[in-house]
């Protein structure tokens, strides 16, 4: 073990400064000079359990309570130094991120302030995930503040660059640490642990040991760790040097960043989010504001390492060259299969001669097609303003592992497979290959260069076995990015104390009660799925003496115990919503709240903010009136519960009565939606039916609708409008509100000739109105289903719905296309969707109830909040569907079943059929259903197909046809999902 050298400190710093020059130019190119105080201490604590002199004046919180030290007595200890206090620099946070929060290892580390800050600068997620191990309880992260005390100060030195002089300051606090712990256990007869700096930098190691400072390399330090093979693998994989000159077998280099700037101005190139087709890898699409159709970007070259979801920018290509998207379905799987994760790929090529053969192909049809409107402008990718770059889960494809590959000190090259199809294969490089095959894991993409037709990654960690329903519920929270953590006790901390016997002041003097209106003599009910627990929202309705009806819709008053500006409101806003999966759900709220104290159970008091129209027997609203109340509420009914008491003639009570008035006035307000131009979309709804204790799927059955749904859904809908203009009166520039933007008529028009030629039918989407009309005369007497089917499919033509500030559109730009209304917001479901809270809040000042809290003027931050809740609402969507998919699988996993399905798409060789009994679509490819592959006759303009499976019998199928289909499932190769599977059955034979 090296000894230390004892420098003093004045020799480390040779002048301790308390202010500083500094010259900032302006926007005018004058430089003007700043004088910058700095203070400095010497009261900031080292935080080591081992230390008395910084215990003798410790750290205190605002409530004067003093903190306790984080770093440990008895730190964990290898070979080479003993007991130690790890000190890493930045590019160790920067590449081995994973590595400090694995639970094996890396505990009682130090955190500079130096690095912290640089980490910022460098990378805001890492930044974000350090801080949130500095405030681990297990861990032991502290943040030293170094720049802050008067001995590890450093001051930048003449012509010395701002790496050096950080670096320099690292090991000044290093030596700091070690000399001032040594004082500290002096006479106690324990001994101070090693301070190990801990970085890759060579220049940085080298002079860490001129001044005695004990240091190691990454790699170097994990071989003396227990799982060193696992956390060798999790190292953040550098990039090779590359020889200088020209390689022809490359992508194209992006632009720079000036050419990319002048180029956007001047309108030239276009920016946006890269979209692959989950059917052809070698396809993707950027939707662009200067253009009504998304750009098609086709082949690798010209995607250009870009991903599915980065933010790109595209430069368009001569009108000679625009093509239409692909009639074929590409799999990287099949195309790419015997490709050699070692192989070096300057010498193979980027581009492989089947797809150049398949982009050829695309090309010659483009030239030949005889609608306009198939031919789409086309793009190439010259530069990536943002990665969309996060941990992916898949498998390792068992192909790519040699033979010889065991668990042990050399690393091999394999590809893994993502869950995602439209993720390009990842290339890592592990020590574990074999016994990693057969597991779901967890993966990071580090870079990917311009001469690799793969990007690098290393991997992060196992998730258990694929198909365990552990390894791969967590797997799809993973992929979309769940927070599915755990509350932590700061949260936990801002609960009632009285938890589940929190009760609603008997005394209405309580402050409490101020201005909550007592409706707890109301006849109140909810009608919600069966089993619903965190019940939202609540009804009811009863004939005034004037002959109108008032009807109320009762609201959880979440934002009575979710308070602004505290951990709670701090983690739901990150969540951002309830993630509702087939065998649980991951809540936006701790579970006291949300499905005990602000359910709005039956028979129990509640806190509730409650809307209440009078309105005559027309639907005609003449007042509304909004309150903050108490209710209790008489029952709680499922759908089928709430039609079954409707239907029944003999039930006559006020509750019965109330549902039934709610149900006519139901039935008036969604035809008069109907008739301003709403639309009645249609989505495949299944349920899995689960065993109880095993939640073991048993059956998959299809949603019923009763009226009871819509009746619930038409006052949900009244309630979200009248809110939504109420507070945006008040708050015009910061009102919490959700639009849907008209789609360009031009998504519409593939859909609009498949039924055209398809079924001789007409679709008009220039208006919200026209669509739904024509929507309405898509039927067809001998396919019923059809209009369910056709309905789906212009769902897919819509934009998505999303959550904005109201100061940042016009107010035409409000409207919400799917629902014809001019303005609207979501209120009803607080306990699950954090925007709902937000109006809460909103709706609260503008009736005068509390003031409004300062972050809901503030625009910039509010748009912050609505990015990132449209982001967790959309991932929540896809891991919903994603979990029923996996529980359909597993419940057809030991079942052959044939069922009707309806082709959706039709590709040169293979279709796409939906099956409505189970909610699924799945592509069924010609070379499964024959060896070798069939040949056929594709006719693009009939959306038909014809091929021949090696018999005299020719089979055809088009668009929309309902055939019969056999369903199985399998294991997917491509994925590591089990996956239904169809295999064709009766299609028409000629």
């Amino acid at each position: 073990m090296t000894t230390l050298k004892r420098h003093s400190f004045e020799q480390l710093n040779a002048q301790l400064s308390l202010s500083q020059k500094v010259y900032v130019r302006s926007r005018r190119g004058k430089a003007t000079k700043i004088v910058q105080e700095h203070y400095l201490r010497t009261d900031i604590p080292c935080s080591s359990q081992l230390c008395p002199t910084c215990a003798l004046d410790p750290p205190r919180d605002s409530s004067g309570t003093s903190r306790p030290f984080v770093l440990s007595s008895e730190p964990p200890s290898v070979k080479s130094f003993g007991p130690h206090y790890l000190v890493p620099d930045t590019n160790i946070y920067m590449k081995a991120m994973d590595i400090l929060e694995h639970q094996a290892a890396f505990y009682d580390v130090i955190v500079l302030q130096t690095a912290l800050n640089e980490l910022r600068n460098l990378s805001l997620p890492l930044y974000n995930r350090l801080r949130a191990l500095t405030h681990s309880q297990d861990k032991r992260f502290y943040v030293f503040h170094n720049e802050f005390r008067q001995e590890t100060f450093v001051q930048r030195k003449p012509n010395e660059t701002v790496n050096d002089k950080n670096d320099r300051a690292i090991r000044t606090a290093c030596v700091w640490y070690r000399v001032h712990l040594e004082e500290a256990v002096n006479g106690t007869g324990k001994t101070a642990p090693a301070i190990v700096l801990l970085s890759d930098d060579r220049d940085n190691l080298t002079k860490a040991q001129e001044l005695g400072i004990l240091c190691t390399p990454l790699a170097r330090y994990i071989e003396e760790l227990p799982e060193a093979n696992t956390l060798l693998d999790m190292i953040v994989s550098e990039t090779d040097e590359k020889p200088n000159g020209v390689n022809h077998h490359s992508y194209p280099e992006y632009y720079s960043s000036s050419k990319i700037q002048g180029g956007i101005a001047e309108g030239v190139l276009h920016q946006g989010i890269l979209n692959i087709n989950q059917y052809n890898f070698l396809e993707g699409t950027v939707s662009t504001s200067a253009f009504q159709r998304p750009l098609l970007v086709l082949g690798r070259e010209s995607i250009n390492r870009a991903m599915h979801g980065d933010i790109v920018v595209v430069e368009l290509l001569p009108e000679d060259q625009w093509q239409q998207p692909s009639t074929k379905i590409v799999d990287e799987q099949v195309t790419s299969k015997n490709d050699n994760p070692d192989a070096d790929d300057e010498k193979t090529g980027i581009v492989s001669a089947q797809e150049r053969r398949t982009l050829i192909e695309s090309a010659h049809k483009a030239q030949h097609s005889s609608a306009e409107f198939r031919v789409t402008p086309t793009a190439k990718v010259v530069g990536i303003v943002k990665r969309n770059w996060r941990s992916y889960v898949g498998h390792i494809d068992a192909s790519s592992v040699p033979s010889d590959a065991g668990t042990g000190q050399r690393q091999t090259s394999v590809f893994l497979i993502p869950m995602n199809r439209c993720i390009p294969r990842i290339r890592i490089r592990t020590r574990q290959a074999s016994a990693l095959l057969g597991k779901r894991l967890l993966v990071g993409v580090d870079s990917w260069e311009p001469t690799s037709r793969y990007p690098e990654g290393h991997f992060i960690r196992s998730l258990g076995d694929i198909e365990s329903k552990g390894a791969e519920t967590e797997a799809l929270l993973l992929e979309y990015d769940v927070q599915y953590q755990m509350f932590t006790q700061s949260v936990l901390d801002c609960l009632p104390k009285e938890g589940h016997d929190w009760k609603v002041p008997a005394d209405k003097a309580d402050p409490l009660w101020k201005d909550r209106k007592d409706l707890r003599d109301l006849t109140i009910c909810s009608i919600d799925p069966p089993g619903c627990q965190d019940i939202d929202d609540a009804l009811h309705a009863r004939q005034l003496p004037n002959g109108n009806y008032e009807v109320g819709v009762h609201i959880a008053d979440v934002s009575h115990f979710v308070k602004p500006d505290t951990p709670m409101d701090t983690e739901a806003a990150s969540r951002g919503t309830t993630v509702y999966l087939v065998d649980k759900r991951i809540d936006m709220l701790p579970v006291l709240l949300g499905t005990d104290l602000c359910s709005l159970k039956p028979y129990v008091e509640r806190f509730a903010f409650s809307a209440i129209w009078e309105m005559t027997s027309e639907a005609v609203i003449v007042n509304t009136c909004f309150t903050k109340s108490v209710i209790k509420s008489t029952e709680a009914f499922s759908y089928e519960q709430a039609q079954l008491r409707v239907d029944d003639k003999s039930m006559t009570d006020p509750l019965t009565e109330g549902i039934r008035m709610l149900l006519k006035l139901s039935k008036i307000l969604k035809q008069k939606r109907m008739e301003a131009g709403a639309l009645n979309l249609a989505s495949p709804e299944v349920k899995v039916q689960t065993e109880s204790e095993t939640s073991d799927p048993m059956e998959v059955e299809v949603k019923q609708l009763r009226e009871t749904n819509s009746l619930v859904e038409e006052f949900m809908l009244l309630a979200n409008i009248s809110v939504a203009a109420h507070i945006y009166d008040a708050f015009p520039q910061s009102a919490m509100l959700r639009r849907h933007a008209p789609p360009p008529i031009t998504n519409f028009e593939v859909l609009a000739d498949q039924l055209r030629v398809c079924k001789n039918m007409t679709l008009r989407a220039d208006s919200s109105r026209a669509l739904a009309d024509s929507l309405d005369a898509c039927t067809d007497p001998a396919e019923p289903y059809l209009n369910t089917l056709v309905r789906i499919m212009a769902t897919r033509c819509m934009l998505a719905a999303e959550y904005f500030c109201s100061g940042t559109l016009t107010y035409p730009e409000f409207a919400h296309y799917g629902l014809a209304s001019p303005i609207y917001t979501h209120f009803t479901s607080p306990i699950r969707r954090y925007a709902d809270v937000v109006a809460h809040r909103q709706l609260a000042a503008a009736i005068a109830y509390e003031p409004l809290h300062t972050s809901l003027r503030d625009k910039p931050k509010l748009e912050r909040v609505c990015q990132n809740i449209n982001r967790r609402h959309r991932n929540a969507q896809f891991a919903g569907r994603a979990s029923i998919e996996y529980y359909v699988g597993q419940a057809l996993k030991s079942r052959e079943i044939d069922a009707e399905g309806y082709v959706m798409k039709v590709f040169s060789n293979g279709f796409v059929v939906f099956v409505p009994q189970f909610g699924i679509e799945g592509a069924i490819n010609l070379r499964d259903l024959a060896a070798p592959e069939p040949t056929t006759d594709f006719d693009e303009e009939r959306y038909s197909l014809v091929f021949y499976p090696g018999t005299k019998k020719e089979v055809k199928l088009q668009l929309f046809q309902r055939v019969t289909v056999h369903v199985i499932t399998v294991l997917e190769e491509s994925t590591g999902k089990r996956k239904v599977a169809l295999r064709l059955q009766n299609p028409v034979v000629e």
